[in-house]
């Protein structure tokens, strides 16, 4: 008795609950959708041997424009070294003059009390 008592109420309060719906979806569209697509241009690629050519020559430039800048850095080093050079031998010169202009003199000097 107590079976059916609660069979009868489960059935009541299943129908008493709304069954459960499945969304409906539909098809649509919006207007940007409908719109027409416009294709953009298409750029013309760039090929292999242009590309490899391009890459080339900026290589070359670049390696030859960083070469001539080391040569002439080491250019004007070493002028300036040898301009160095070129003073300290005019200088020793000099005093090698004056050291032989004071032997001379001295030499002419004993010669002259005898």
């Amino acid at each position: 008795m107590a079976s059916r008592l609660f069979a009868s109420r489960a059935t009541t309060f299943a129908r008493a609950l709304p069954s459960p719906r499945l969304p409906i979806r539909s098809f649509q569209t919006t207007r940007s959708q409908l719109q027409e697509v416009t294709a953009t241009p298409v750029k013309k690629p760039v090929g292999a041997f242009r590309g490899g050519l391009f890459g080339f020559l900026l290589g070359v430039t670049v390696a030859g424009a960083s070469a001539y800048y080391y040569v002439i850095d080491e250019y004007r080093l070493s002028n300036d070294m040898l301009t160095e050079d070129i003073y300290s031998l005019q200088a020793a010169v000099q005093r090698l003059h004056d050291h032989i202009t004071e032997l001379e003199n001295k030499a002419a000097q004993g010669l002259g009390r005898k």
